[in-house]
């Protein structure tokens, strides 16, 4: 089954970027310099920041919906990201290298199964929860921090 991941769009947080220190603790966000990889994900081009490339810490909302599940929670995003992770069936670095949660959802934004793997594992899960008709969409986050990563969807033929 093909699946296709995605990374959160950079016009939401292009915003933020340059902004003073400042201005970005006024809107609950924090400038960080990453000072080793592994170690600051971005949610945009779902990779690891360089040492030196600087990112943004700030709260964001990946399940907006009336639901029990409503969930935001805090996300590096590069500042001044590029492209858009949006691949099919490529499994990027950074969640290839972490401890995932896998939570499958359906149409109405309820959980139907979730799992917990290691990304270097996590193709035969991503394919079972998609495998579930109920599923729409699964949301993968870091097991350990808990922080949102990206969002896979089966493709459609």
């Amino acid at each position: 089954m093909d699946y296709r991941i995605t990374g959160l769009s950079v016009d939401t947080f292009r915003p933020l970027f340059g902004l003073p220190d400042e201005e970005l603790a006024r809107r609950g966000a924090k400038r960080y310099v990453a000072n080793i990889s592994p170690g600051f994900p971005d949610r945009v081009e779902l990779r690891d920041a360089e040492p030196g490339e600087t990112l943004i810490l700030v709260n964001h909302v990946h399940l907006d919906e009336t639901t029990p599940y409503r969930a935001s929670h805090a996300v590096f995003v590069l500042e001044n990201a590029g492209e858009r992770f949006d691949r099919v069936n490529e499994l990027p670095p950074a969640l290839r290298v972490r401890l995932l949660s896998l939570r499958a959802f359906d149409a109405a934004h309820m959980m139907v199964d979730a799992d917990v793997v290691h990304g270097r594992e996590a193709e035969p899960v991503i394919e079972r929860l998609l495998a579930n008709p109920r599923t729409v969409y699964v949301h993968a986050h870091y097991a350990k921090a808990g922080c949102y990563a990206a969002r896979i969807e089966r493709v459609r033929p």
